[in-house]
């Protein structure tokens, strides 16, 4: 008898899942991926297996369109319909943020629900979603265990100087500092590449997350040193809709011309980086296909930033042994890689042109004083590793 993992990770319109199957050794293996989108609109289901072939598809009118207990209580007995006598024993969720308190995953209890609800003002456009897939797996299936792993746990070990913002020191003890994000991504690095290069496993790595969100980490040893992103998701790189690290002097000119709160989130979070740099598209692969200068600009600023953040995050750890692109654009685009390494060349890195092409898990020349290399992040296994160990303590 084996046991299996729901893994969940729900955003504003859509909800991603994930079964895994734990057989008692090993790593839990996935079997089912799927998405429930159009949450509020016109809700579709789709699942495919771990061979990414089609497995089921359905979909709802607009009367059902916001009910997310409904919708998960489909889900849920769905699966269960799959199991071949294997045991739901959890949910695992993504939970952006877990504040100064949470280093580590935790049960899911309402006194610890209405902890993470007080850090909605931190995380205003992901934790709320969050915390909602939550309570409605809860009201659909009350008996089942939930779990939630924090994106921010991973650097909750940061040195204090990469923590601090240098502000009057009662808003740090209000919670304003620096938390970091992507922190299962970057933990499951942390886990893979001494399994891929097993003379790194005490090294000073920089670690590029290059999706839609990016960010970057210094970790050394296994664990996180320092982060591009700070209090909030919109810190660091510029991203494809958010402005990353920005003058604050620049937010008080916008108050000073009219702009409200509301008005300067929506410009910061949806309207800026590689879409408003360029003003045609928030996708790296619409721009690097464009001949429009501005299309260009907006690669070559992104580039510019990851070389430079390198550079940051490597003096945070006194040196640097190896470089990491993981997430949608730094698995797959070998043009940003190649320009990146272009950039960094200073540092001794030296790009294999075919191997890069290739997206091959090493990217770097043999003479490469700095290897580089592509891994593939899996934030869902981590999330389902972290709620086997707080279920069975393995």
């Amino acid at each position: 008898m084996s046991n299996a993992i729901l893994v969940i990770n729900a955003g504003s319109s859509s909800l991603k899942f994930s079964v895994f199957r734990d057989h008692g050794g090993g790593d839990p293996v996935v079997t089912i991926n799927g998405q429930i989108s159009g949450i509020g609109t016109q809700p579709v289901f789709e699942a495919k297996d771990a061979q990414r072939r089609p497995l089921a598809e359905k979909s709802w009118g607009a009367g059902e369109a916001s009910d997310r207990t409904a919708l998960l209580s489909y889900l849920l007995d769905w699966i269960e319909e799959r199991l071949d006598g294997a045991t739901l024993i959890a949910a695992g969720h993504r939970v952006v943020h877990g504040g100064v308190r949470h280093a580590a995953p935790v049960l899911l209890t309402p006194s610890v629900l209405d902890e993470l609800d007080g850090l909605v003002p931190l995380a205003p456009l992901h934790q709320p979603h969050n915390l909602a897939a939550i309570r409605a797996l809860a009201e659909a299936h009350p008996e089942l265990p939930q779990v939630a792993c924090f994106d921010t746990a991973f650097h909750r070990n940061q040195p204090w100087q990469a923590q601090t913002f240098a502000i009057p020191r009662e808003l740090t003890e209000e919670g304003v500092r620096r938390y970091g994000f992507h922190g299962l991504s970057y933990e499951y690095i942390a886990r893979r590449l001494p399994e891929i290069a097993p003379e790194l496993g005490d090294s000073r790595v920089v670690v590029a997350h290059l999706g839609s969100g990016a960010s970057m980490c210094a970790i050394h040893g296994g664990r996180s040193v320092d982060s591009t992103m700070g209090f909030t998701a919109l810190d660091g790189l510029p991203m494809g809709t958010r402005c990353g690290t920005i003058d604050p002097g620049v937010l008080i000119y916008l108050m000073r011309k009219g702009m409200d709160a509301g008005a300067i989130e929506k410009m910061l979070y949806n309207k800026s980086g590689l879409l408003g740099v360029s003003g045609i598209s928030n996708d790296m692969r619409a721009l690097l296909d464009s001949s429009d200068p501005h299309a260009q600009e907006a690669v070559e600023l992104f580039c510019f930033r990851i070389a430079k953040e390198t550079g940051a995050l490597s003096a945070s750890m006194g040196g640097i042994d190896a470089l990491v692109f993981t997430a949608g654009i730094g698995e797959r685009s070998a043009p940003v890689r190649a320009r990146v390494g272009d950039k960094l060349a200073w540092m001794g890195v030296d790009i294999d042109a075919a191997a890069n092409e290739a997206n091959a898990t090493k990217i770097s020349t043999p003479g490469s004083r700095l290897p580089v290399y592509v891994i593939p992040t899996d934030e869902e296994r981590m999330i389902a590793l972290h709620t086997r160990k707080v279920l069975t303590g393995r």
